[in-house]
């Protein structure tokens, strides 16, 4: 705990003007004493706008939750969360102003993979960010698991929490599809700064990928077609292997700008790659481990009977390490493990990934997601 401590007050104190500052908009405690001219807002089922002097106005008859407040009426929690029926797409937040979006919490309820959440930038009609709600916070197989970064926090009993920063200069917009059968019972709030953005501030974006499994496959392939210069910022992996043994020993790769063949950087296995080290094996166990940049987070064991095959949820944020490109960039991992003899193996896992990077606009179309039956964790 002592360790966890020094390392985030060494992030908090960065020294973050090199990388260009948002107006006086305070974020971290190396300058959160300095006045700002940002004015904060947040968007909430209370105050869907973020209006100032406008949260906890609903009436009884106008919140979801008005039985419930019937004895007490407006001002008390008569709008706390939202309901998405099946088929429908809710617009969370639409800001029309220069900004950021600072921090997002969320506790959806019903199935993770089957709630889609997209944001626009300006004035795009694809979207920039193009995720299932449970692996955008690193929840990709269903089930609760603590995940304790810098960028993402998920607590008891689902409370998704992002902290990436995310710059807009004229618009965002947020909406949640619900591809499900049944509704979904949603509580969240944005909360957002109302401020000038700086020329070199480049737009968030995250994507979704599962293919199918394929142990012929060269690599799976985390992101492609980037295009433009930006950073790329993070990884999360759902992983499940379909064979015995160690799973992880697949190289990461990052192609940028122009490199074909061969790539620019290449690590020395997955496990590597998330900062952990042989197998992330003490004692003979997979060990669980969660901290602010890096982390095996979720480990799903087999029990005999209905779990058939470990899952793995593991994620990589770049925060003091990006990795920069100037045109364009692709990044693929290696799905390999081992067979007798000592010898590689080509596996044929079942991976889902989130990548998360920063770049100029406009960005590449995105792959279509895949259908419902291929998002759903089986």
């Amino acid at each position: 705990m002592k360790n966890l401590l020094i390392l985030l007050v060494c992030f908090l104190t960065l020294d973050l003007s090199a990388q260009g500052t948002f107006d006086g908009l305070n974020n971290n405690l190396s300058n959160l004493y300095q006045l700002s001219d940002a004015k904060t807002r947040s968007i909430s089922p209370e105050n869907f706008t973020g209006d100032k002097g406008k949260g906890g106005m609903s009436k009884l008859g106008e919140g979801a939750a008005s039985h419930e407040a019937r004895e007490l009426g407006q001002g008390w929690k008569v709008s706390p969360y939202i309901i998405i029926e099946p088929g429908q797409t809710f617009t969370l937040a639409e800001i029309e102003d220069s900004g950021c979006i600072q921090h997002i919490w969320m506790t959806p309820t019903g199935n993770w993979r089957f709630y889609i959440l997209r944001i626009y930038w300006d004035d795009e009609t694809e979207p920039s960010v193009e995720v299932p709600v449970g692996d955008f916070f690193g929840m990709g197989w269903g089930e609760y698991a603590h995940l304790n970064s810098l960028a993402v926090t998920v607590n008891p009993g689902r409370a998704f929490n992002s902290y990436w920063q995310m710059p807009f200069r004229k618009k965002c917009k947020i909406t949640m599809e619900n591809i499900d059968v049944k509704s979904t019972r949603l509580y969240y709030q944005i909360d957002y700064a109302l401020t000038k953005v700086p020329k070199n501030a480049a737009y968030f974006h995250a994507q979704f990928r599962r293919p199918k499994p394929d142990s012929e496959k060269e690599a799976y392939t985390i992101i492609d077609g980037i295009k433009g210069k930006g950073q790329y910022v993070g990884t999360y992996m759902a992983w499940q292997p379909n064979n015995n043994g160690w799973w992880g020993e697949g190289e990461i790769k990052f192609y940028m700008d122009g490199d074909k063949e061969f790539p620019t950087i290449c690590g020395t296995g997955a496990e590597d790659y998330f900062c952990g080290s042989y197998n992330f094996d003490v004692d003979g166990k997979y060990t669980e481990y969660s901290t602010p940049y890096a982390g095996l987070h979720q480990v799903i064991r087999a029990d005999g009977n209905y779990k058939a095959n470990m899952r793995f949820g593991l994620y990589r944020w770049h925060i003091t390490d990006p990795v920069r490109f100037e045109k364009d960039m692709r990044i693929t991992i290696q799905d390999l493990g081992w067979r007798s003899g000592g010898r590689y193996l080509k596996q044929g896992s079942d991976i889902a990934s989130v990548a998360y990077w920063y770049q100029t606009e406009p960005h590449a179309p995105f792959p279509a997601l895949p259908s419902k039956d291929d998002l759903e964790v089986r």
